[in-house]
């Protein structure tokens, strides 16, 4: 999962993600080297994750203890997975197995030579069921030490169905599409987007979808590594494209200054709650589960997305994000710790948490009848077809100083970008200044 987002709310019931061939057929998985091989043995497993994710999270752990005998202890870290993990090691007291939710997060865990490669069991299901984008998300230096097990979707626009239909619009196919929709939507009287601005969060969001899509993949991975420099033109490019709507006060619920007095519930809210103000709001498919657990709202009936569109001559992005099972050296049982990762990778775990709900996977050979809705086929299908042109959250791999700290770096810098859009050259250079000086750290 990613840090601050999907902690906060994908425990409420997202979208489930899965992709081709069968879920739980082929016989039984052999984790460990056969049926109940590791009886009476124990893992720990730390995790972000709390409430409803780690409930669901202890179902898979309880289908594998079921497998393979071996018991498990699941420990929440809350969000300072890198923290919580470095003083267990140096008070000798390592978890076996952490779910690291970051990219950054999971390279300094392998700087540090904390972790122990992946089994080549493990590796061969990674090359068997993955996009090769998610092998190289959890691998440092060319080995594989990250398995992605759980996944989220962050492009994804949702909106109101009853909102688009009485306005007489369709869900969009192009950014300038969907702005003249909700020129549209706003002319009818309810504003066409409410946009999260008090949390920065959403706005690196916003940014990466514009640019992941009007730069391309190649740009991405550049600016992401900062061996491209924020200064760049396609940077100012993608900022003067969201500076379009930000600008404009009829598109945005409560103009700039609501926007950024609107966190990003409260955004979800203003769409489908019981007195909307807007017909729209983008941010990734944890969206549903508040529209429904919060809202009542039934997804697919009152509650809908559009994949995020395409902008300009690009193609429309798939910007994700997600938790990456490693096995720490100091854990007291590697064995078990890979056995348990290697059932992770099998199609059937992802199965025991598809049906709970609230989840993603970029296992693709999760079959999408583990799923009970149309909304979430086709944001799997979004996520299949994407390929290897997915990328991981670019604020999730970027030193927390630049890209996860409220008040400062990224997250200021596009909040002031947000209350004046007039300068998109200016932000890129505060931009650059920032992400200089954080990645020099």
């Amino acid at each position: 999962m990613m840090r601050r987002r999907t902690t906060l709310l994908t425990g409420c019931t997202a979208l489930v993600l899965a992709l081709g061939a069968t879920a739980c057929g082929g016989g039984p998985v052999s984790a460990g080297g056969g049926d109940k091989a590791l009886s009476g043995q124990s893992i720990t497993v730390a995790g972000v994750w709390s409430g409803t994710e780690q409930k669901n999270f202890q179902k898979v752990l309880d289908a594998f203890t079921e497998k393979t005998g071996a018991k498990t202890q699941f420990t929440s870290t809350g969000d300072n997975v890198s923290t919580v993990v470095g003083s267990k090691i140096e008070g000798g007291n390592a978890p076996d197995v952490v779910m690291v939710p970051q990219v950054g997060v999971l390279k300094q865990f392998a700087q540090k030579g904390w972790l122990k490669p992946l089994s080549k069991k493990t590796e061969q299901a990674v090359d068997a069921g993955y996009a090769p984008v998610w092998k190289k998300y959890g691998s440092v230096d060319g080995t594989l030490y990250g398995l992605y097990f759980k996944a989220a979707h962050k492009s994804t626009v949702w909106y109101s169905p009853d909102a688009l239909e009485q306005a007489g619009v369709k869900p969009p196919k192009s950014y300038d599409e969907m702005l003249k929709a909700g020129q549209t939507v706003s002319d009818s009287g309810l504003a066409a987007f409410s946009v999260a601005g008090q949390d920065g969060w959403t706005l690196t969001d916003w940014f990466e979808n514009v640019y992941l899509s009007q730069a391309g993949p190649e740009k991405y991975d550049a600016l992401a590594a900062h061996e491209l420099k924020w200064t760049d033109a396609s940077v100012v490019d993608a900022l003067t494209t969201l500076g379009k709507l930000f600008k404009d006060k009829q598109l945005i619920a409560g103009g700039q200054k609501g926007a950024l007095n609107t966190d990003f519930p409260g955004s979800v809210e203003k769409v489908f709650g019981p007195e909307p103000e807007a017909g729209m709001v983008y941010e990734g498919d944890f969206v549903a589960g508040v529209a429904k657990d919060q809202f009542g709202k039934k997804v697919g009936q009152d509650a809908n997305f559009f994949p995020f569109p395409a902008v300009g001559g690009g193609e429309a992005p798939v910007v994700s994000g997600g938790d990456a099972a490693v096995v720490l050296k100091d854990g007291k049982n590697q064995k078990a710790a890979q056995a348990l990762l290697e059932y992770l990778a099998t199609p059937e775990a992802s199965a025991v948490w598809a049906e709970a709900g609230g989840f993603l996977s970029p296992n693709k050979k999760l079959d999408l009848a583990s799923y009970g809705d149309d909304v979430t086929r086709a944001t799997a299908k979004s996520l299949v077809d994407a390929g290897d042109s997915v990328r991981f959250d670019m604020s999730d791999q970027a030193p927390a100083a630049f890209g996860g700290t409220k008040g400062t770096g990224e997250w200021k810098l596009l909040q002031d970008f947000l209350r004046d859009p007039s300068d998109p050259k200016g932000t890129a250079a505060k931009l650059e200044a920032a992400a200089a000086k954080a990645y020099q750290d």
